[in-house]
């Protein structure tokens, strides 16, 4: 987390700059972010359940299994789909989580409807970190096995898929938790930043119909005062 609850930061744990932070703040920056995101944390809770209503048939009464092969297979497969939405999540996690850490307030962090959320994304720096950690790693792996030839080149970037997805399982993981939680958050500072722009705006508003030529300094408006009638013309005394 950043050192100051309300302070906006990089994924690296860096201070934004003055332009990122004002960037960041504006929740139509990061708000676009959020259904690749809900998405992609569901994906994953999805690939962890499948994974878990099958594995136990090839386990024994003691959960040892009794078809490697299978069981292998099985990780394999959760870990390659899981892998998917870790990736979604380095596209757009580091602009969401900034724009959440600009928004928040210190109060935000000790109660409140998203001091839950907040408390919950504690870590979810280090695990975008290593995350991307593996996924650089992967990459200088291929542009390594370019010189391969074709045929081992397939063989070679199979095992270091299996690999990386298997090595990227803890992460995806920990993110099918902590990415709802960045998602609701995200979600309550930007409907709360879009509350407070229509708030300023309308003061605005009033301010400037306050202030338009024609409705200062005019006095009002004061009605004729109607003439009192004549007086009746006195009597001639007899």
């Amino acid at each position: 987390m950043s050192p100051h609850p309300g302070a906006a930061s990089l994924p690296n744990g860096q201070p934004a700059s003055p332009s990122s932070a004002q960037s960041t703040s504006d929740p139509t920056a990061w708000r676009r972010h959020l259904p690749s995101l809900a998405a992609a944390a569901a994906g994953i809770r999805q690939a962890s359940d499948d994974w878990d209503a099958v594995s136990d048939s090839f386990c024994d009464e003691d959960g040892w299994p009794l078809d490697e092969e299978g069981y292998a297979d099985g990780k394999v497969k959760r870990d390659a789909e899981a892998w998917k939405h870790v990736e979604v999540f380095l596209d757009h996690g580091p602009k969401v989580l900034a724009g959440v850490r600009a928004a928040a307030d210190g109060p935000d962090y000790v109660e409140g409807p998203i001091s839950d959320g907040l408390r919950r994304l504690r870590g979810i720096d280090t695990i975008l970190e290593r995350a991307g950690q593996v996924r650089h790693e992967w990459d200088q792996i291929m542009a390594l096995m370019e010189a391969s030839q074709p045929g081992s080149l397939q063989l070679y970037q199979e095992r270091a898929e299996e690999h990386r997805n298997a090595e990227g399982w803890h992460y995806a993981d920990e993110l099918s938790y902590q990415g709802p939680a960045l998602v609701r958050v995200a979600e309550h500072l930007a409907d709360r930043a879009d509350a407070q722009r229509a708030a300023q705006t309308e003061r605005a508003r009033v301010a400037l119909t306050r202030s338009a030529p024609g409705t200062r300094g005019v006095p009002p408006v004061s009605l004729p005062v109607p003439s009192a009638p004549n007086p009746p013309a006195p009597g001639r005394s007899r």
